[in-house]
């Protein structure tokens, strides 16, 4: 078992698209209408497979972006990605060092994301050692 993506509901579709394709998101493909809306497929460069889901419904607005915690990606030189963003008017939080160097930045529903950049020789997920 795995999991797939995280379907994310959002207000308003080209604001958000423009958002999560400037932080690096490709997009694969749409379903224009289902019972909850339209969905916008996104992948990341690096990965084959979908991994975010934009659900969008104008009859139904994201009216609480905490009910969602927070969605956390990983990136490979986050001083090059944060510079990236910046280029394109998304501003990301100062980098918080040491250990895995992270920095946040806010979608344009208020939901909250994550950019982390794991130390050197760490695997490309968290697993059970990075609890102990």
């Amino acid at each position: 078992m795995r999991m797939l993506h995280l379907g994310l509901r959002v207000t308003d579709l080209d604001r958000s698209l423009a958002f999560y394709t400037a932080l690096g998101y490709l997009e694969v493909g749409r379903v224009p209408e289902t019972g909850f809306g339209s969905l916008t497929m996104l992948r990341l460069p690096d990965d084959p497979y979908v991994s975010l889901e934009l659900v969008h419904d104008p009859a139904r607005p994201v009216t609480d972006p905490t009910a969602v915690n927070h969605l956390v990606v990983q990136v490979d030189d986050l001083d090059a990605v944060i510079s990236a963003l910046a280029g394109r008017g998304v501003e990301a939080e100062p980098v918080s060092e040491p250990g895995p160097r992270i920095s946040w930045l806010t979608d344009p529903d208020g939901y909250r994301i994550e950019l982390v950049q794991w130390e050197p020789g760490h695997p490309p997920g968290m697993t059970e050692a990075d609890f102990r």
